[in-house]
């Protein structure tokens, strides 16, 4: 089914035909993908698209129970969607929610006609309702599996015989403090060959300390110990009735193995700190090298040049130095970007003049990778203002702003300069501007728009937040 009817208010005739010859064969792509498939059109304002074509699969089951052409598709329901019109890359797995609210996966492929313009997608849709309500069951599940402690006792209470086969030390002790019951684990884990019924707690070297912290917490305690060289996880609940104590539960775990792998990480995640300190003191090194060499430079050219590559390795350095204090791979880029900025501020303005510069919006982690690639592309971005918004002037404001919707990142950069003009920047084969380019296209996966702010310049970088593999 086809709907064109409105199209030529914005498409040329060209496109629309080649919008109808593609949708001639969205049955067979519906048949062999057993999937929904549609042609979705973006309207002027580039916030909503409207389905110009659907086909569904003859001998599969649809998302729809009514046709869709005509019908609008909103950003916030299908961010992948949108995504590709903006950038133009292909999207696969993305989900969002269907014309009739059904949770569903797409995969997106733009439809660009000769001149290289993006004129229409092409999607195909499939239904995960299941998938996202077995997420939901997991989820709930490891929220049951946190009252173990308290079934196990009300099942011990009820059973005249208590299962042995489970990996934790089960023991039952009665309102003095007496037990009534060990499971074998408990005594393998103690290391002890005599019976424990009838002893008192007291007698484990563990149990005055259980019986305090009962007391303290009111009723359920938690602690971790040695005994010997082995690490014992120790859970104790008691149980009331008519508000008097009639006895306990306690379970012990053997976390010695845990113990082992979490030293083992730790003293991994030290060299790894120490490896991106010393990195970043490599990088410093060769940033004061170049100083010294800048100040031996007669040309204010060469200066400017000098000035350009140590702010790209400062910057490096300081995504070194935040994973050198903060030891995981995720960074916090939102700190990143104001470290940065306030450095090349520092070392880019001229000295009567006065640059502020402001971050605001939400927080952002991305991998040390990405966020390298970010950091340098802030830098390029800060330094380009500095250098060419705020010539012949005494003072100047650049805002960063971070926002995140649906998975999709958008941080623009915003000056009160004298303006950009795009076209004369490429044509001047401006190196900053290609860096640019090339991190954001290939290690963020996303695009970068320029525009006059009137005034000043704002700078949008647009990519997204999906797992890795999910975009191609």
């Amino acid at each position: 089914m086809l709907e064109v009817s409105g199209l030529a208010s914005f498409l040329r005739e060209e496109d629309i035909r080649m919008i109808e010859e593609l949708s001639k064969h969205l049955q067979l792509f519906a048949d062999l993908s057993q999937s929904d498939v549609f042609i979705d059109c973006l309207l002027p304002g580039a916030e909503e698209a409207i389905v110009v074509a659907e086909a569904h699969p003859i001998t599969g089951k649809s998302l729809y129970r009514e046709p869709v052409v005509g019908k609008i598709a909103y950003k916030e329901n299908e961010p992948g969607v949108f995504y590709c019109f903006k950038t133009g890359r292909p999207v696969i797995g993305s989900r969002g929610v269907s014309q009739e609210n059904i949770n569903m996966q797409q995969n997106v492929m733009p439809i660009v006609n000769e001149l290289g313009k993006i004129i229409g997608v092409l999607i195909m849709e499939q239904d995960i309702t299941e998938q996202v309500q077995q997420e939901k069951n997991v989820e709930l599940l490891m929220e049951t599996t946190e009252q173990l402690s308290e079934t196990l006792y009300h099942i011990a209470m009820r059973e005249a015989a208590i299962p042995d086969l489970m990996h934790e030390g089960l023991l039952l002790f009665d309102r003095d403090y007496r037990i009534t019951f060990a499971n074998n684990r408990v005594k393998e884990m103690l290391d002890v060959n005599e019976n424990l019924i009838g002893e008192k707690v007291d007698s484990l070297s563990f149990g005055l300390m259980m019986r305090e912290g009962l007391d303290i917490q009111k009723g359920m305690f938690f602690n971790e110990f040695q005994l010997g060289k082995r690490f014992i996880q120790l859970k104790a609940v008691s149980v009331q009735r008519n508000n008097r104590t009639v006895g306990g539960v306690l379970l012990l775990r053997d976390i010695s193995e845990l113990k082992e792998k979490e030293k083992q990480l730790m003293i991994k995640s030290a060299v790894i700190r120490e490896i991106h300190h010393r990195v970043k003191n490599n990088l410093q090194t060769i940033a004061s090298l170049l100083r010294l060499q800048m100040r031996r430079a007669n040309s204010q050219e060469v200066e400017k040049i000098f000035r350009e590559i140590i702010n790209r390795i400062t910057s490096i350095s300081i995504v070194h130095e935040v994973l050198s204090t903060e030891g995981t791979d995720m960074i916090e880029c939102k700190e990143v970007i104001e470290l940065v900025s306030n450095a090349i501020t520092s070392s880019m303005k001229q000295s009567e003049q006065k640059i502020t510069v402001q971050v605001d919006g939400c927080s952002l982690y991305l991998p040390s990778q990405k966020a390298s690639s970010l950091a340098l592309v802030i830098n390029e971005l800060v330094q380009n203002a500095i250098n060419h918004a705020f010539v012949n002037r005494d003072e100047g404001y650049v805002r960063i702003y971070i926002s995140e919707q649906n998975q999709i990142v958008n941080l623009a950069v915003i000056d009160d300069g004298v303006g950009f003009d795009l076209e004369k920047a490429q044509q001047k084969g401006r190196l900053g501007l290609q860096i640019c380019q090339t991190l954001i296209s290939e290690d963020l996966e996303g695009g970068l728009e320029f525009a006059n702010n009137y005034p000043g310049t704002k700078a949008t970088i647009t990519f997204p937040l999906w797992k890795e593999g999910l975009i191609t």
